[in-house]
């Protein structure tokens, strides 16, 4: 691969890509873009305040988006065999560094919960980074079920259970549901017998009760959810600050840097709850092109799954697009009351290196599928798929 294809906006290559490939190219940039500028405003105050900076965020945040562009450009170069030929090992590195969180002095511990490691610097967060390799793994096991062993099947089930189950003792209810809900329909688009399914359903759902069962600070988001009105200064005060947000956005919004909740009323309003600043700053119009964005980025990645010759690559791309439109959706479901507090962010938006790093990965793949499906000197049929069977056994 050339060098300087690894550079954001040079290369020369993209005009004869396929036309879904280049359309979501420039949606994944116009996402981004976006994210950016609405990480600006809402970063500011706080920046300012904490560290005299007001583009502290923004400017971190710059830093991690060319560290991801320059992964988004390598896989959307590389042929899609290679990629889910070593995701295996990806999987099974950050699947270590997950415990690793869990040993006390190692893990960061931050408002109770240890999800990050400290590389100098550098805070790494395994459960956003292993996103993309759950979507190629699951993709890699549920697309050649019918032809695999029993043997490989259990060690790759196993193997989830433990990324779930990690995640979850950090503890991380929300990602953990993200990616168990991610695993959970790319093995339902796959076909797989409604039994298992339905089985893993509902321990799923059972293991998420006695999660909240036993952790009183998720029963409390669970019930100031119901009813944040009714403890609006305590536990219900996040979601009464983020929907007063919201619904000061009007019709047309307040105007670019005019929210007023992002002044200290709504917490970490760079992060989980970024959408209600944009909400108030943007109004409803700008919501409803929000989602009109995120509407046709699925449309498109959908179109690139039904397209797809190979089961492997068809189930990629309806993982990518799970976890970008989806987690998106459930972001703006809890800024909006819609859903129970959680911790997720909003991809290519909120602030946070590695949910930008493992989100512009997650593009990069769609992508990549994308051209594979329609541009026929790249296609791989049936020996990537032998090569695949025998890697994975």
């Amino acid at each position: 691969m050339e060098l300087r294809r690894l550079i954001p906006f040079f290369d020369a290559s993209i005009p004869q890509w396929a036309i879904q490939a280049r359309l979501l190219r420039w949606l994944t940039f116009l996402w981004l873009i976006v994210g950016l500028v609405l990480l600006f405003s809402a970063s500011y105050p706080v920046g300012n305040t904490y560290y005299g900076d007001g583009l502290y965020y923004f400017k971190r945040q710059l830093l991690w988006v060319i560290l991801g562009l320059v992964g988004f450009n390598f896989l959307v170069h590389s042929p899609l065999r290679n990629i889910l030929g070593v995701s295996h090992w990806f999987l099974l590195g950050l699947l270590g560094l997950i415990f690793l969180t869990l040993i006390p002095g190692i893990g960061i511990n931050d408002l109770g919960s240890t999800r990050r490691l400290s590389l100098g610097p550098i805070p790494i967060q395994p459960s956003e980074l292993i996103k993309p390799f759950l979507v190629l793994q699951s993709a890699r096991l549920f697309g050649q079920w019918n032809r695999i062993r029993w043997s490989a099947r259990l060690f790759w089930l196993f193997m989830f259970a433990l990324v779930l189950g990690g995640i979850l003792l950090q503890p991380n209810l929300s990602t953990t549901a993200l990616c168990g809900i991610t695993i959970w329909l790319v093995a339902l688009a796959a076909g797989l017998p409604y039994l298992y399914l339905g089985g893993t359903a509902v321990s799923g759902l059972a293991l998420a009760f006695v999660s909240i069962s036993t952790r009183d600070y998720q029963r409390r988001r669970v019930m100031s959810f119901l009813n944040p009105w009714a403890d609006s200064m305590q536990d219900g005060y996040q979601l009464v600050q983020s929907l007063l947000a919201v619904g000061s956005g009007g019709v047309w919004g307040t105007g670019f840097g005019l929210s007023q909740q992002k002044l200290f009323y709504l917490p970490i309003q760079y992060t989980d709850f970024i959408f209600a600043v944009f909400a108030e700053e943007f109004g409803f119009i700008g919501c409803l092109l929000l989602l009109l964005l995120l509407m046709v980025y699925a449309t498109l990645a959908l179109f690139v799954a039904f397209n797809a010759h190979n089961p492997v690559h068809r189930l990629v791309a309806i993982g990518a697009m799970i976890l970008m439109v989806g987690q998106s959706m459930l972001n703006i479901g809890v800024a909006t009351g819609v859903l129970p507090t959680t911790g997720l962010p909003l991809p290519l938006v909120s602030y946070g290196g590695n949910s930008m790093v493992a989100s512009l990965l997650v593009a990069g793949l769609l992508i990549r599928v994308a051209r594979e499906s329609n541009e026929a000197q790249v296609v791989s049929l049936h020996g990537d798929s032998r090569n695949e069977r025998s890697r994975l056994v």
